[in-house]
């Protein structure tokens, strides 16, 4: 079986992956996020320890070192950070979408849900807990799930927007089915799509883009969980205990039923 051959091609060099396609709108959550038009977006492994602030100097110096952004580029387009190894990138594509995700889980970020009779007499109301102690950052770790989306469809006002909802939500049912945990404390996501493509005006889970969009972000998150922690010396934690840095939301909020009017 021959290799796909993905409408959004990447390249691994130097500890950075780019992500590219010509003239391509993106929208990132990561660091100076938002939207651009750019030919290419970046996924760039920081080293054990890392700590720098200056994440816009960081990263061109990083790409610049790449070969990627050569001194006096100014349409760089967005770029997301990650603990993991840009070995363990994996792509899925499928129909009008390609994704590329790296994975690792050092820093899971817990969400437990009550199902007791308890938790639901308090849908009608209550104080909220105060926030613990443990939900303050503990540090970013070897991990972080970073998703870059890209469609040849030209997506209409709302619809890229929405492409971010659907990745998360398929990043999140996979995280919990292979590890349990529905995501970590760094998390971000690019999404882009091609302005001059064939319109699409949804990208919602029952359209063409957005279920393609599930199947790419299910298989390349789990590829690159995988790649992850195929060579290593520790498996994935098993709770927030267990791993290195992790946050678990056990405080609860008020419920309340907005008035009538």
């Amino acid at each position: 079986m021959s290799d796909p051959d993905p409408a959004y091609g990447a390249i691994r060099r130097d500890g950075v992956l780019r992500v590219g396609r010509p003239a391509t709108e993106w929208l990132s959550t990561g660091p100076n996020g938002g939207r651009q038009t750019a030919d290419h977006a970046y996924n760039i492994s920081v080293p054990e320890g890392w700590e720098r602030t200056d994440l816009a100097a960081y990263v061109g110096e990083r790409l610049e070192r790449a070969g990627f952004d050569p001194a006096g580029t100014m349409r760089r387009g967005p770029a997301l950070l990650t603990g993991v190894d840009i070995d363990d990138a994996r792509g899925a594509c499928r129909g009008p979408v390609t994704v590329y995700a790296t994975a690792g889980i050092s820093n899971p970020a817990a969400l437990p849900i009550e199902r007791s009779r308890e938790a639901a007499d308090r849908t009608d109301g209550g104080d909220a807990d105060p926030l613990a102690p443990d939900e303050a950052a503990q540090g970013q770790g070897r991990g972080t799930v970073n998703v870059v989306v890209g469609t040849t469809r030209s997506l209409a006002p709302g619809a890229l927007e929405n492409l971010i909802a659907v990745a998360a939500e398929a990043k999140a049912a996979t995280l919990l089915a292979e590890t349990g945990f529905p995501g970590t404390t760094t998390d971000a996501i690019v999404v882009g799509h091609d302005p001059e493509g064939r319109p699409a005006e949804f990208s919602g889970s029952g359209t063409e883009v957005g279920a393609a969009t599930r199947a790419c972000v299910r298989d390349a998150v789990r590829a690159s969980l995988r790649a992850h922690y195929a060579d290593r010396d520790a498996d994935a934690p098993d709770s927030v205990i267990d791993a290195t840095y992790g946050v678990s939301t056990d405080g609860r909020a008020a419920v309340f039923r907005p008035p009538l009017e």
